[in-house]
Order: C-alpha cells, then sequence, then structure tokens
C-alpha cells in the first residue's frame, strides 16, 4: 500500500506548492479583524448544532449575527458563509464531493451573491497501477459547478507484460457541470428533504492503441447522475446517494460501451457516501461506488472484470482555503488482480 516513488515525488512537490501558498493566505485570515456582526474563528471544539433557519431566501449563506447568537458557533461559519468540509473535496472526476462520489453540494464555500474557484491535485497508487489527477472548479452563486479533471493511468509494468512498454499511460479529460435542483443540506435543518443536483461529465479518452484501438471501443462519451445529500447537524453526520447512468469501463479508462457493440446501453449505478465531522476541521467517512462490469468474458476469462469499489478517508482542512484527503481505498479487480492502496488529495479553494 506504498506509493510509488515517482507518484511519492509528484505529489510531495504538489504538497510543498500549496503549503506555500496557504501560509501567507492563512497567516492574513488570522491578523485581519473581524467585521462588526462577523462570526469569528475558533477551530478546536467539536461543532455545535446550527439552530433552525426560519428563511431560506439567501439558499446557502450564513445566518445574519444577531445579539443573542450562539458563541459555541464560532468557527463553525465564517466569511463564505458555509460550513467547514460541507462544500466536499474534490472527486477524482473532478466534481465537488468525495474521492470517488460526487455529492449534491456546490463545491466550495462560496454563497448565492458570491463566486468561488478551486483547484486540486490527487495520487492514488495501488498494486499495479498508479493514477494521477488533477483539474479546478468554478462555484457559481451556490447553484452552478463547472468542474474539469485530468487523469493519467500508468500501467507500470504491466505496460511490458501488454507488450505496451513500460509505465504505459492512458489518459482522459473530463468535463463536468452540476446543478442545483432544491434543497439546502446546510441551512433545512427542519426538513427532510436533501439538497438534489443533477450533473453531467464529458469524458474524452485520449488512447488510441488500446481503447480506440486494440479494444475498438468508444473514447468518447457522457455520464449523468442525480445525486441527494443531507447534513445532520446535531449529529455532525452527512449522508449522500448518487445514482450514475453510465457507459464507462473502469470510469472510462477503458473506453465506453461493450466490445462490437454488444451491452452498449446506458446503465444505473449507485455512489454513496457517509461523513462524520468529528471537529470543525477534521472528519472521517467512507464511500461505495459500483461499476457495471460490461465487458467481463469479452475476450475470454475474467481479464476485464470490473468490480465495486470503496474506501475509508479522513479529511482535515487545516485552513479554510485548504484541505487534505488520505484514504485507503479498494478499486476492485483491474487487469486479473484485485487494486488496493493508498489515495491522497491536495485541495486550494478561493
Amino acid at each position: 500500500m506504498c506509493f510509488s516513488s515517482q507518484s511519492a515525488k509528484f505529489l510531495f512537490r504538489a504538497a510543498l506548492t500549496v503549503a506555500a501558498m496557504a501560509a501567507p493566505m492563512s497567516a492574513a485570515m488570522a491578523e485581519t479583524p473581524a467585521a462588526d456582526g462577523a462570526i469569528t474563528a475558533d477551530s478546536g471544539a467539536a461543532p455545535a448544532p446550527l439552530p433552525a433557519v426560519q428563511s431560506t431566501d439567501d439558499m446557502g449563506a450564513a445566518p445574519a449575527a444577531t445579539g443573542d447568537s450562539d458563541d459555541s458557533m464560532d468557527g463553525f461559519l465564517r466569511n463564505g458563509g458555509r460550513l467547514l468540509l460541507t462544500g466536499g473535496v474534490s472527486t477524482i472526476e473532478g466534481a465537488g464531493g468525495g474521492g470517488l462520489a460526487p455529492w449534491a453540494l456546490i463545491g466550495g464555500y462560496g454563497t448565492r451573491d458570491e463566486l468561488g474557484v478551486s483547484a486540486f491535485v490527487t495520487g492514488v497508487d495501488t498494486r499495479d497501477f498508479t493514477l494521477a489527477a488533477y483539474g479546478g472548479a468554478i462555484n457559481i452563486r451556490n447553484r452552478v459547478e463547472l468542474s474539469v479533471a485530468r487523469q493519467n493511468f500508468n500501467l507500470r509494468n504491466v505496460g511490458n507484460a501488454l507488450a505496451l512498454g513500460n509505465r504505459y499511460t492512458i489518459s482522459q479529460t473530463v468535463i463536468g457541470a452540476k446543478v442545483r435542483l432544491v434543497g439546502d443540506a446546510v441551512l433545512e435543518q427542519d426538513s427532510l428533504l436533501p439538497q438534489i443536483a443533477v450533473g453531467v461529465q464529458y469524458k474524452i479518452n485520449d488512447d488510441a492503441t488500446v481503447v480506440g484501438g486494440a479494444l475498438g471501443l468508444d473514447r468518447k462519451d457522457f455520464d449523468f447522475y442525480i445525486a441527494a445529500t443531507k447534513i445532520i447537524l446535531p449529529v455532525n453526520l452527512l449522508l449522500n446517494a448518487t445514482v450514475r447512468f453510465t457507459r464507462a469501463n473502469q470510469y472510462g479508462i477503458l473506453g465506453f460501451g461493450g466490445l462490437g457493440g454488444a451491452n452498449d446501453n446506458y446503465r444505473p449505478q449507485f455512489e454513496g457516501s457517509a461523513a462524520y465531522l468529528i471537529t470543525r476541521q477534521l472528519a472521517v467517512g467512507g464511500e461505495f461506488r459500483t461499476k457495471s462490469n460490461r465487458l467481463e468474458g469479452a475476450l475470454g476469462g475474467t481479464s476485464f472484470r470490473e468490480e465495486n469499489a470503496y474506501d475509508f478517508f479522513v479529511a482535515y482542512a487545516p485552513s479554510r482555503n485548504v484541505s487534505l484527503t488520505l484514504a485507503y481505498v479498494r478499486l476492485g479487480q483491474i487487469a486479473l488482480r484485485r487494486q488496493s492502496g493508498a489515495y491522497l488529495s491536495l485541495q486550494i479553494g478561493f
């Protein structure tokens, strides 16, 4: 479950870059006096339940501070109006959510009067493969999220076994959009209705040798999904369920559809997440994601079998602009053997 040397160097350099950017920014935030009526920061204690909000006219915005407001909320809400970590992190496909599954929440901390931007870098190192992903997203008024991600899937020694060369890499670009339809997972604590969003991801696989050549599969396609997210503040719990309609094989790394046009239809897949907020800056949780397994047996045997994936993660936000996620991830069978390993992701946002 260790990183390859090149993956470790890549992530270490990224971490140093983000840390260098975040340090002066965090210091400036700490030295800036709070505006009159603003809620100040206190990152040490566990989050207190948010009082019921009577109006949702400002969906996603922080409640206005009043003279008798609960001081225990200090730090749980900050400038930007959203709870720490409830914007999620960046998935491997760029959307806001967990590492594997998008949430209905619009990524970042912006409210309906704000715009936000974020960037991420992620590395996954398993028994035989390495996945490096990077990209960014834009939050438009807590209603629309636009994202882009670039994925590089390195076959390492498996490339030699397939006569493709050592460290042969399959790359893919994912362009995404998400729109919040109804609900507010943070403010509507007195409602059973979750926040609901719909999304689309356009995936462009660059590999013409294996995916488009030897396998003859489609290299471009759309994924569609609908996500529902509920945050239960009294118990500091986030729950998410996503249904994805897809033709992708191994997230699109092995193209789309079946061999020779067989098993070519869209299939619904389930993605679930649960996270518990231990403190205002620290969350733990897990995810589960099914895959369509449409290529198994196409060339005989089980070489193209797909299995469900899951992870267990820890997410930490040392400041409002930086989050770090570490996870153990199990991706199921890829190329005859089950793949599990370490997942590390770094995100910065403004």
